[in-house]
Protein backbone atom coordinates (compact mmCIF):
# COMPACT_ATOMS: atom_id res chain seq x y z
CA UNK A 1 0.00 0.00 0.00
CA UNK A 2 1.06 3.87 -0.28
CA UNK A 3 -0.04 6.11 2.62
CA UNK A 4 -0.11 10.13 1.72
CA UNK A 5 -0.22 12.29 5.12
CA UNK A 6 -1.18 15.76 5.24
CA UNK A 7 -0.70 17.61 8.53
CA UNK A 8 -4.34 19.06 10.12
CA UNK A 9 -6.24 19.69 13.21
CA UNK A 10 -8.93 16.47 12.79
CA UNK A 11 -8.28 13.05 11.51
CA UNK A 12 -9.53 11.71 8.21
CA UNK A 13 -9.05 8.88 6.22
CA UNK A 14 -9.11 8.17 2.73
CA UNK A 15 -8.90 4.62 0.63
CA UNK A 16 -8.48 4.15 -2.66
CA UNK A 17 -7.98 0.76 -5.08
CA UNK A 18 -8.04 1.20 -9.03
CA UNK A 19 -9.14 -1.48 -11.37
CA UNK A 20 -5.36 -2.94 -11.25
CA UNK A 21 -6.10 -4.39 -7.73
CA UNK A 22 -9.17 -6.63 -9.28
CA UNK A 23 -13.09 -6.80 -10.15
CA UNK A 24 -15.15 -4.52 -8.06
CA UNK A 25 -15.96 -7.35 -5.16
CA UNK A 26 -11.83 -7.82 -4.75
CA UNK A 27 -11.86 -4.05 -4.61
CA UNK A 28 -14.19 -3.17 -1.84
CA UNK A 29 -12.71 -6.58 0.26
CA UNK A 30 -9.35 -4.66 -0.17
CA UNK A 31 -10.68 -1.07 1.04
CA UNK A 32 -12.53 -3.01 3.92
CA UNK A 33 -9.11 -4.61 4.93
CA UNK A 34 -6.97 -1.17 4.85
CA UNK A 35 -10.28 0.47 6.80
CA UNK A 36 -10.12 -2.20 9.59
CA UNK A 37 -6.35 -1.98 9.97
CA UNK A 38 -6.12 1.44 9.96
CA UNK A 39 -9.03 1.22 12.97
CA UNK A 40 -7.07 -0.54 14.77
CA UNK A 41 -4.08 1.92 15.16
CA UNK A 42 -6.23 5.13 14.99
CA UNK A 43 -6.06 5.92 19.09
CA UNK A 44 -1.70 5.91 18.02
CA UNK A 45 -1.60 8.31 15.19
CA UNK A 46 -1.33 12.22 14.58
CA UNK A 47 -3.76 14.32 13.49
CA UNK A 48 -4.08 14.77 9.80
CA UNK A 49 -5.83 13.51 6.79
CA UNK A 50 -4.50 10.06 5.57
CA UNK A 51 -4.96 8.87 1.85
CA UNK A 52 -4.06 4.70 1.55
CA UNK A 53 -3.79 3.40 -1.78
CA UNK A 54 -4.35 -0.39 -2.28
CA UNK A 55 -1.66 -2.35 -4.51
CA UNK A 56 -2.47 -5.16 -6.54
CA UNK A 57 -0.61 -7.55 -3.45
CA UNK A 58 -2.92 -6.67 -0.66
CA UNK A 59 -5.29 -9.60 -1.78
CA UNK A 60 -2.53 -11.95 -1.33
CA UNK A 61 -1.59 -10.85 1.88
CA UNK A 62 -3.13 -12.04 5.30
CA UNK A 63 -4.65 -9.19 7.31
CA UNK A 64 -1.64 -9.63 10.20
CA UNK A 65 0.28 -8.93 7.85
CA UNK A 66 -1.34 -5.99 6.26
CA UNK A 67 -1.94 -4.07 10.01
CA UNK A 68 2.61 -4.77 10.23
CA UNK A 69 2.66 -3.14 7.12
CA UNK A 70 0.75 -0.31 8.12
CA UNK A 71 2.45 0.84 11.41
CA UNK A 72 5.87 0.13 9.27
CA UNK A 73 4.56 2.75 6.89
CA UNK A 74 3.03 4.81 9.48
CA UNK A 75 6.48 5.05 11.80
CA UNK A 76 8.42 5.75 8.55
CA UNK A 77 6.44 8.69 8.39
CA UNK A 78 6.37 9.81 12.06
CA UNK A 79 2.82 9.53 12.14
CA UNK A 80 2.64 7.39 15.25
CA UNK A 81 2.52 9.63 18.42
Amino acid sequence: MIIFYIPSSEKKIAVVASKKVGKAVVRNRAKRLLRSAFFQVKNQVENGKYILVAKTSITEASFAKLEKNLKWGLKKIRCIK
